[in-house]
């Protein structure tokens, strides 16, 4: 295969310094970030699963709950603790980002504003501290990009075996993992040289290697009734065709990749297609190639129904290099110079006012329109739920989402058992202890969504016990009602409660 000119110092000092640097200060500032901002639904939830390990779980494959617990044995059950290695994993990612730019062939100043840029992006820049499972799937699914980047400079077959373990970890971590597999092809197809690769070993070891180390959680479901696939697979049917969400998902993603490094990232992508079999280009089409399955998937997904913002992050660091590299070319007019020098400052100026929003305390500084709402109130309320369930006697606390039942685990205001009701399959019956449903519960959550008529159909008898406010009650998700329940009309425990009795509610 034919690399592209290879930088005069691939490993100068100044350039890498420069880049621990600014992963060192950044991941610095998310650390201080992850232990005074209050943990979101997600990872209240994921906090769940790392005190039971598993090789596998309801939602996702099991790499965030084995970081979650690495993390709290080096810091404690925190939220600094939940957070540690994502945050780590954030500046990690940066310097990878940065290095694999200058293996395609950029310049040592376009290698790191891709990694700048890169941490500019609202998605990174907000939730790169957020343990989730896109925190583990975006550094491995880099690394093994850097991989093959460093196959196709050096032509060694061992790069194939690095980069198919990257490959498997990162499915390990989200199945969009698995997107990677035609990215790679689809690669080898569009370049100079890359079709004979495939009549060589080393992409098929690549991959054996890749199923391998996925191997355990396909494992782990079939024991399992193969649940976090028929979840996240059952997404792929299409549903009634919404093709509205098309729109929603190409304008979401114009904004959190900030509009400049959206627009200078088409550039790139643009150019890296026209320079694709250009001898001394930079390898664009590394990036571009193994991202274009994924994205083309998100967009046929977004004709039936919505993408959720944070799904493309892995894609974020070919993006970035992308943008880089077309803003390099831009510089040559004084526009261009401008534009490339203020198309961080949005990201990175609207990112730290929304940290710094998380972490300020006391009540939502703007009432009902405040972001940051989902993350407020939880001791208080946790404490004002105690209070109702020992007023009104009930045994055990249930609730109608996840999130409630981990937020309200995490706040630790509530000392009798706290469940959901619905999706029995996300939990460890056997390993937590049963509620004594011979006594009332107390059934908690958002009014809009909790109506008495739907809980009669799990409980024979429901009684109103109140109505709650989180945050102040400002906004509709910050509104609760409660109901006194006794009699079940089914194994809640086990079976747990329909999970489709009327539209919007129990979902």
């Amino acid at each position: 295969m034919t690399a592209a000119a290879a930088p005069a110092d691939p490993s100068g000092w100044r350039f890498h310094r420069g880049v621990l640097l600014l992963a060192v200060g950044l991941t610095a500032i998310r650390l201080l970030a992850a232990g005074v901002i209050h943990l979101t639904e997600d990872e209240a939830y994921y906090r769940l699963w790392a005190q039971h390990l598993q090789l596998g779980y309801f939602d996702h494959p099991p790499m965030i709950a084995w970081w979650i617990r690495a993390g709290e044995v080096l810091a404690g059950d925190t939220a600094l603790g939940v957070r540690l290695l994502p945050a780590l994993a954030s500046g990690v990612t940066t310097w990878f980002i940065a290095d694999l730019a200058l293996r395609l062939g950029a310049r040592t100043r376009t290698a790191f504003r891709a990694a700048l840029w890169y941490n500019a992006t609202l998605t990174v820049c907000v939730g790169g501290m957020l343990a989730t499972p896109d925190a583990p799937a975006s550094l491995f699914w880099t690394i093994a990009l850097w991989c093959l980047a460093h196959f196709w400079e050096k032509g060694r077959t061992a790069w194939w075996l690095a980069a198919g373990l990257a490959a498997g970890l990162a499915v390990l971590s989200k199945y969009s993992g698995l997107f990677l597999a035609p990215g790679v092809l689809l690669w080898l197809l569009v370049i100079p040289g890359g079709p004979g690769e495939l009549r060589r070993p080393g992409p098929w070891e690549g991959a054996l290697l890749a199923i391998f180390v996925f191997a355990p959680n396909v494992v782990w479901n079939s024991d399992h009734h193969w649940i976090t696939f028929l979840k996240q697979f059952g997404r792929v049917a299409p549903h009634a065709a919404a093709p509205v969400h098309v729109a929603e998902f190409v304008i979401t993603q114009f904004l959190l990749l900030t509009p400049l490094i959206a627009i200078y990232a088409v550039q790139g992508v643009r150019q890296g297609w026209r320079e694709r079999a250009q001898s001394g280009a930079v390898h664009l089409m590394l990036p571009i190639a193994t991202s274009a399955p994924f994205a083309v998937y998100m967009l046929i997904h977004a004709l039936h129904d919505r993408v959720q913002g944070h799904w493309p992050v892995p894609l974020f660091g070919a993006l970035a290099i992308c943008a880089a590299v077309a803003a390099e070319r831009s510089e040559g007019a004084r526009l261009g110079r401008i534009a490339a020098r203020l198309a961080p400052v949005a990201g990175l100026g609207l990112g730290a006012a929304m940290l710094i929003l998380m972490a300020a305390p006391g009540p939502p500084l703007f009432g009902g329109a405040d972001p940051s709402l989902a993350l407020r109130g939880w001791p208080r309320f946790s404490r004002d739920v105690e209070a109702l369930r020992v007023a009104t006697g009930a045994a055990w606390v249930g609730t109608q989402s996840y999130g409630a039942s981990a937020q309200l685990t995490l706040a630790g205001g509530v000392t009798a058992p706290v469940l959901q009701l619905i999706e029995r399959d996300r939990y460890w019956r056997a390993d937590t202890p049963r509620p004594d449903f011979a006594r009332p519960g107390l059934v908690v959550d958002i009014s809009r969504r909790l109506k008495r008529i739907d809980v009669l159909r799990c409980f024979t008898s429901v009684a109103p016990a109140g109505e709650l406010g989180r945050a102040g009650g400002v906004g509709r998700n910050q509104r609760y009602s409660a109901f006194l329940v006794s009699g079940p009309r089914r194994d809640v425990w086990t079976e747990g409660c329909p999970a489709e009795i009327s539209p919007g509610v129990w979902r």
